[in-house]
């Protein structure tokens, strides 16, 4: 950064310059922050050969003539220069000149510098003698970005007006192609087919052919390249070092010494989930931030003794969806059918198994930014209502914080949640004797979930190794093998298996972790067919009477499952028999286009499809023709050509009974 510094001030130092340079960066990376805080002062400060630079900084935002930029330079000129009206700023403690007052009045009475009623010519009162110009905001002007360059350019050509031009160049780029797109478009169509190039037939899409013909008669982007060539010396691109600006936005919050320690405790969650949204727009974590300590005053003064790690999620999920919201990243509604953070948590479970939009992104969003980030609670339903609508639900607040309250309050735990959510040296020892005793008799009759005995099995082995607890590590395996088996009789399947296990807080165990994990997979896959089993019931019970609910559950939820492995077979063929022959078209047609798409998901169920096949061909043998048969018949075949893509072992590799 003070690299780009030196080379900005270079060119101020240069006794001779024709020409601009320009600053590139995206939306909110923090330009203006950067010319105000860093440029702007440096330049003020300098000195040669007795002389100082005065800056004139200027943003187009919303020009929509030249004659606008001249007032602007008049304006700002003038609080510079003009003393009288210094004077009378300072005797009324004001240090800038109101923007009422700049365009509600008439501009030349309010200085004093009007003649006999003669308009007055704004730009001929600029003195240009040691100004550095600054013009901001380029791409945001409602004039002609050619017209205002070409303004730019007698200032910087004729009157060696040091000049530095602050943009964000692809949005200049999307401005020329989308102005007037329908005008050009029509224009474009008419001169091709006027051509005699419309009809033509070509290797070119018509829509690419249009394209190209705007790009040539409109061609705006190449009048902008080429007085950037005349006008612009050199551009830098402006890539913030976000350390520097994080100190920055944290010191707007000096005054509030509770939340500043935080944030500057958590800078790295803040940099974190910064990097981690995928742009570089400083503009919406300064207005996340704002949202935050609107938060933590709510949180301090209702629930003062909230625990740490709850505010560091709070933190992170506020960032997080402000910067998916705003930066336009996803639609409003995206969280909005989630209710708490135990619905958040079962939309994580059921993503990974069922296709389904929203579950997909909820899971996307959620490694994203929580990836490596161990939490019970990853949802807040208060601070996505204050995100998307800007009003804070007390309602929701008060009922969002007592859940999390109770449930965090260690002392209201189940031993074995306190062993998983607290670091276990926090453990008072005279507690510690009958945390363990609590946690051996769930695990014996089977009352805590699979996926947490396995957890709770890595620590145990830990407490053995260190001679914490009076157990042997066989009568403990034995211990947690039989409680698992207790435990599968009321567990449900456990899709993300790697990341929960990611969670374990003890280290050294993974010798001892093989045998039990292996037993784990073992019933987890047992209960995986059982949850398919009555997903593959749902679902087909559609057919044939609510083929719209079929269509709509199996395009959402099975097209990656191999469901058809756990529906009997016979009934599938009733069930599709009984369909219409346009119902039988379709269902063909989505078992094609899902086998091309998921060809190694769904490979295990295709020895269902293979005796599928073999009961549709003993049914139409001998039949009568009709249309009915003949769609059997090209079902049958199209079958034969889904099985032919496998190996002769994957299509016949016996299948587990179905139904139980």
């Amino acid at each position: 950064m003070e690299d780009l510094v030196e080379s900005i001030l270079d060119y101020i130092r240069n006794d001779y310059t024709d020409y601009a340079i320009m600053i590139n960066g995206e939306w909110g990376s923090g330009k203006t922050y950067f010319w105000n805080h860093k440029i702007r002062r440096r330049i003020e400060s300098l000195q040669i050969n007795g002389r100082k630079f005065t800056t004139i900084y200027m943003s187009l935002y919303g020009i929509s003539n030249l004659e606008e930029i001249s007032k602007k330079i008049f304006m700002e000129t003038t609080q510079v220069l003009d003393r009288t009206v210094r004077k009378y700023m300072d005797a009324n403690g004001q240090k800038t000149i109101p923007e009422y007052a700049k365009t509600g009045l008439d501009m030349a009475n309010f200085f004093g510098v009007a003649q006999n009623g003669e308009k007055i010519d704004y730009a001929d009162f600029f003195s240009t003698d040691d100004k550095v110009l600054c013009f901001d905001d380029l791409e945001r002007a409602n004039v002609d970005v050619i017209d205002i360059l070409g303004y730019i350019n007698n200032y910087v050509e004729h009157d060696h007006i040091k000049t530095i031009i602050i943009c964000n160049e692809k949005e200049l780029s999307t401005k020329f192609k989308s102005n007037n797109l329908e005008m050009k478009t029509f224009i474009a169509t008419y001169l091709l087919d006027k051509q005699g190039d419309l009809g033509i037939k070509t290797d070119k899409p018509i829509v690419e052919r249009i394209r190209d013909e705007i790009e040539y008669v409109f061609d705006k982007a190449n009048d902008y390249e080429r007085i950037k060539e005349k006008l612009i010396g050199e551009t830098f691109e402006y890539a913030p070092e976000f350390n520097y600006i994080i100190n920055g936005l944290l010191m707007r919050y000096e005054n509030y010494p509770d939340l500043i320690r935080f944030l500057r405790e958590n800078t790295n969650f803040i940099i974190s989930t910064f990097n981690k949204s995928g742009t570089r727009n400083l503009r919406i974590l300064k207005h996340a931030l704002n949202d935050f300590k609107k938060i933590f005053d709510m949180v301090n003064k209702f629930y003062p003794n909230t625990n740490h790690r709850i505010l560091q999620t709070m933190l992170i999920f506020t960032i997080a969806i402000s910067f998916e919201i705003k930066a336009g990243k996803i639609t409003k509604d995206k969280f909005v059918n989630i209710e708490t953070n135990e619905e958040y948590k079962a939309i994580l479970v059921s993503s990974r198994v069922f296709m389904d939009n929203r579950q997909f992104y909820i899971k996307e969003f959620d490694n994203n930014y929580y990836y490596n980030f161990k939490a019970e609670y990853r949802f807040f339903k208060f601070i996505e209502i204050y995100i998307r609508t800007r009003i804070f639900d007390m309602k929701v607040f008060k009922e969002n914080m007592e859940v999390i309250i109770n449930t965090i309050d260690t002392d209201k735990l189940p031993a074995y949640k306190r062993l998983l959510t607290e670091e276990y040296w926090k453990i008072p020892d005279d507690q510690f004797d009958h945390i363990i005793n609590e946690i051996v008799d769930d695990v014996r009759n089977g009352n805590i979930e699979l996926i947490q005995i396995v957890k709770i099995y890595a620590y145990f082995v830990y407490f053995i190794k260190r001679g914490l607890i009076p157990h042997d590590l066989r009568t403990i395996r034995t211990l947690f093998f039989n409680g698992m088996n207790v435990a599968s009789l009321t567990s449900t399947y456990c899709d993300n298996v790697e990341e929960q296990l990611s969670e374990i807080g003890v280290e050294d165990v993974e010798e001892e972790m093989a045998e039990i994990i292996v037993h784990f997979n073992s019933i987890n896959e047992k209960l995986k067919d059982k949850m398919y089993i009555g997903k593959a019931e749902e679902i087909f019970k559609c057919i044939p009477i609510k083929m719209e609910e079929f269509y709509d559950q199996f395009d959402q939820e099975c097209m990656n499952v191999p469901i058809f492995k756990y529906y009997d077979t016979f009934q599938m063929f009733q069930r599709i028999s009984c369909a219409s022959n346009e119902d039988i078209v379709t269902i063909k047609e989505k078992l094609a286009d899902r086998v091309e798409r998921y060809h190694d998901e769904i490979a295990p169920e295709m020895p269902n499809i293979l005796k599928l096949k073999q009961i549709i061909d003993d049914y139409v043998q001998g039949k009568e023709t009709s249309i009915k048969i003949v769609m059997l018949q090209e079902f049958s075949n199209e079958l034969e050509n889904i099985l032919s893509k496998y190996k002769p072992e994957q299509a016949t590799k016996e299948v587990r009974p179905q139904n139980g």
